[in-house]
């Protein structure tokens, strides 16, 4: 009867521990040391309204805005609920085909350049919010012509809105697709 007593009483105070304590604690430290992550790293509109997160890609298709990278997820584009990639090898006639249809598509828009696999290829999470300065340089003249705009302004807001590798040198330089296309609204 001990041993019964002594594992419910454990039970509890481990529960209260890690159930609530733990989780409370880092929640309070989070929203102190980093305000703006631990609130989702959220993205607002020059009018104050939310667009989205700087953490989770966006589905931008109309021929005015920057596309960002295909997504993997499933039900639909850029689900966070259902974060995870395609799970299709590097021979997989499937993925194959989707990356030739999708380079196909961005070579009927006008683009003449290699496209980089960034812009025809999801990512691993599926929701990855940005692409190289490559892939964003490639849609430059689509963009330019559909918004009736000289291709140098829009090559300098692709410039300017280039993130360089965390910390110095880590990853590769990139663009906030949704941050992009925001900038471009408000030119």
């Amino acid at each position: 009867m001990k041993e019964i007593k002594t594992g419910i009483l454990l039970f509890v105070a481990l529960s209260v521990l890690t159930g609530i304590l733990y989780p409370a604690t880092v929640t309070v430290l989070a929203q102190a040391i980093f305000p703006k992550q631990s609130a989702g790293s959220i993205i607002y509109k020059a009018d104050g309204t939310p667009a989205g997160s700087a953490l989770i890609g966006q589905p931008f298709s109309g021929p005015k805005y920057f596309w960002p990278r295909p997504s993997a997820t499933a039900d639909f584009p850029y689900n966070p609920m259902a974060s995870g990639g395609s799970n299709l090898g590097p021979t997989n006639k499937e993925l194959i085909t989707q990356v030739g249809d999708r380079a196909e598509s961005l070579r009927e828009t006008g683009i003449t350049d290699s496209i980089p696999a960034d812009i025809v290829t999801a990512s691993a999470s599926g929701l990855d919010p940005h692409i190289s300065p490559r892939a964003a340089f490639i849609q430059v003249r689509r963009i330019a012509k559909e918004r009736h705009l000289p291709e140098e302004k829009i090559t300098a807001l692709v410039q300017n809105h280039i993130e360089g590798r965390q910390s110095g040198f880590l990853g590769e330089p990139r663009i906030n697709v949704l941050k992009l296309n925001l900038a471009l609204d408000n030119l």
